[in-house]
């Protein structure tokens, strides 16, 4: 099996080369545009990672990838007696509120999310210090300077070479290597290659419309005279055009017009409707690619109501973000975690309920179904649910009768009426 290494280089021109392995022929023309910082598309576009993020689609999908990964709390809990914060673990201030030194964790995720949904993969920096070797920071590398390299014992080596510098390999214990959805399963696949030919697409489209615009080809409409206008008589209306405009607080007023001149107002033509109506697909197929649904980029249709929109954001939260925070975790538990707080029931987890704010009458019914309403059995705790709700919790007598009343079986009928 080939080895797969990524580019040495810039900044988003590394992030290319890490994919060779499942290409196994390579044209000269794209292997060119790949030293170059990108591949190109089918309209003749090279699209790479900054290229890609000029298109608004692209952009807005990644942000609300990355913003849903940042904004929810992340937490260590502690499994052994039921889910129980562990604000006292190393780990904890890291990934919920301090890093490094100079990021929040919120920022840390951020740009985190940026780089695995953009690039496949994130490469953090796991700081450590003291005998004991304790996680005190991680911090993020631009994958771009970023190499792994994956031996026939199957190590993965990690290499980092700063801008200007030299080359150097970095232990494997010390990266936390976060990966996207992986062919050959130590290396994330690049979205944005994978999706470039709709990238290319959308960037072309919108720079030809630019252009239209920039050369001024588009006109409100035409007036029309009946004879011949003199280079005088053409200057004299010029200027009145200019000066009676019917703009800002004139829009709306009539218009007077003499000589039996005409105004006629330039309807939208159907190579335009056809430019807009490519450029809405675009739209669609950027969010295909991305996994995000078009509402979530300011993309609707006529047909969506209110409710519809609300049971389209929780899908969101279900569909595109659940699978990134399963991700996450998991990966953040291998990696920054040791094998025996594992064993000992340490774990990571993201409490999306902050997102879930618009189906609160849903959480209100199933919370109280949880504790017991209307005679089901309860399997959860106040102090539980007060806890997804990122409560503190009360304790005392309020817990101790919801856990009675969550381990008290429920009443038979010759119970509940001793007549019977």
């Amino acid at each position: 099996m080939r080895r797969a290494v990524g580019r040495k280089g810039g900044i988003f021109g590394g992030l290319w080369g890490p994919q060779d392995d499942w290409d196994t022929k390579m044209s000269s023309a794209e292997l060119s545009a790949l030293l170059h910082g990108g591949t190109t598309s089918g309209s003749g576009v090279t699209v790479n990672h900054r290229t890609a993020l000029q298109v608004t689609t692209m952009l807005a999908c990644t942000r609300v990838i990355a913003e849903g990964i940042a904004q929810v709390p992340w937490k260590v809990y502690h499994g052994d007696a039921g889910r129980v914060e562990a604000r006292d673990h190393p780990l904890a201030d890291i990934i919920h509120r301090r890093p490094n030194g100079w990021q929040t964790s919120f920022e840390m995720r951020e740009t985190a999310a940026f780089h695995v949904v953009l690039a496949g993969n994130a490469f953090l920096r796991k700081m450590r210090v003291g005998s004991a070797r304790r996680l005190a920071a991680i911090e993020p590398f631009e994958p771009g300077y970023m190499r792994a390299q994956r031996e026939p014992d199957g190590r993965i080596r990690f290499f980092h070479r700063p801008e200007g510098g030299s080359e150097r390999e970095i232990p494997a214990d010390e990266v936390w290597h976060l990966k996207g959805p992986s062919w050959n399963s130590w290396l994330g696949l690049d979205i944005t290659r994978l999706a470039r030919e709709a990238i290319g697409l959308a960037l072309a489209t919108e720079s030809a419309h630019a252009e239209m615009h920039k050369g001024g080809s588009r006109i409100s409409g035409t007036y029309t005279v009946q004879n011949a206008l003199s280079l005088e008589k053409f200057g004299q209306l010029e200027k009145w055009i200019d000066q009676y405009s019917l703009g800002g607080k004139k829009a709306g007023k009539p218009l007077i017009l003499d000589n039996g001149a005409k105004f006629e107002r330039t309807q939208m033509s159907a190579v335009d409707a056809q430019h807009v109506e490519t450029r809405r697909l675009q739209i669609e197929e950027i969010c295909r690619a991305m996994r995000v649904m078009p509402i979530m980029v300011g993309q609707s249709d006529k047909a969506s109501t209110y409710a519809s929109a609300e049971q389209m954001f929780l899908a969101h939260v279900v569909h595109t973000l659940m699978p990134w925070y399963e991700r996450f975790e998991q990966s953040a538990d291998v990696n920054l975690l040791t094998e025996a707080e594992r064993r000992a029931g340490y774990y990571t987890k993201f409490n999306p309920n902050a997102l879930m704010r618009g189906a609160a009458k849903d959480r209100g019914e199933f919370y109280s179904k949880a504790l017991g309403a209307g005679g089901t059995p309860a399997w959860m705790s106040q102090d539980e649910v007060r806890s997804l709700e990122e409560l503190a919790p009360r304790g005392g007598i309020a817990d101790e009768l919801s856990r009675g009343a969550m381990n008290k079986a429920p009443a038979t009928p010759s119970e509940e009426n001793p007549d019977q």
